[in-house]
């Protein structure tokens, strides 16, 4: 009973401090209910503050060996440890053992990634006979191209390009700088784009700068780039979660696929830190081989 005064308290706290969603919420409470009926299974009539570190171990274990994955045990400690530290909050309990459970190591799962043939459909599903047809296409290139983050995209500037050196200069996170090689099919793509259809466009005060803009002259948005990819990904029937980042992820992947040295793909995509780029090294070994037999020009007779 002493438990269900402390888990009333707890949802409360989460509905009006935290303001959770009901689902969040009723997750936390099934995690320490989850603990509670451990206890009660395991006849060990305990107050929250009479709690040792070897009972939370011995809990999460037989919630291990009864099959929850390292996911929900995850899940699941991080409910607990909320829980505890409410109890601390309130001066419930002074402190608590809970804090010190560690979570579960979790790899990290690469998201859906586009082969070079459905990144072909999606480009040529583009309708150049548009206005936007030809910006769509330029921004996609530069996505995939330079493997930007959509923010990076949005912000590119007309001065960022430097057309003779093959490079452009991109703001990545924490306003760091860095060159980004930018290939001919890009340039070229970018180059249509400024000249026959942007020129036409008279940007917003402030907006001048910017490569991307819409019809009214402002720049174009995350949520608009988006909905743009969202559009073609339908027209070409690809069953996949496609995201803008989706374009960055497959550019990584076919870079390191292809034998591109880690640190320059760290470099291009401006990671603070190669393990972040290394997750792009656990690709499957046969998937690479297959790949690199299809696409590869020398092996790729069409």
């Amino acid at each position: 009973m002493l438990w269900n005064n402390y888990l009333t308290g707890f949802q409360s706290y989460l509905i009006l401090e935290k303001s959770l969603s009901k689902n969040s919420i009723d997750a936390y409470l099934r995690d320490v209910n989850k603990l509670i009926g451990y206890l009660e299974d395991a006849t060990l009539n305990l107050r929250p503050d009479e709690l040792q570190a070897t009972h939370f171990h011995e809990f999460i274990q037989h919630q291990s060996k009864s099959g929850l994955s390292p996911h929900s045990q995850s899940r699941l400690i991080s409910g607990i440890k909320a829980f505890f530290k409410y109890l601390i909050m309130e001066n419930i309990i002074a402190d608590s053992p809970a804090l010190m459970l560690e979570t579960p190591r979790l790899g990290r799962k690469l998201p859906d990634i586009l082969s070079l043939e459905e990144i072909d459909r999606i480009f040529h599903s583009i309708d150049l006979s548009t206005k936007e047809g030809q910006r769509n296409l330029s921004m996609l290139e530069m996505l995939y191209g330079c493997g930007l983050r959509v923010s990076e995209l949005i912000n590119l500037h007309l001065s960022d390009i430097y057309e003779n050196e093959g490079f452009i200069r991109v703001i990545g996170k924490g306003n760091k700088e860095r060159l980004v090689p930018i290939g001919d099919e890009a340039l070229k793509s970018i180059s249509l784009y400024r000249d026959h259809l942007r020129v036409h466009i008279t940007p917003q005060h402030g907006e001048e700068d910017f490569v991307f803009l819409k019809e009214n002259g402002t720049r174009i948005t995350r949520q608009w780039v988006f909905l743009i990819i969202k559009k073609l990904v339908e027209i070409t029937g690809i069953h996949k979660k496609i995201s803008p980042h989706t374009f960055r992820h497959s550019f990584a992947t076919h870079l390191v696929e292809g034998g591109a040295d880690l640190r320059a793909v760290q470099e291009m995509l401006g990671h603070e830190s190669i393990t972040t780029t290394e997750i792009y090294t656990h690709l499957d070994r046969e998937y690479l081989r297959q790949n690199i037999l299809e696409f590869h020009p020398l092996y790729n007779h069409h």
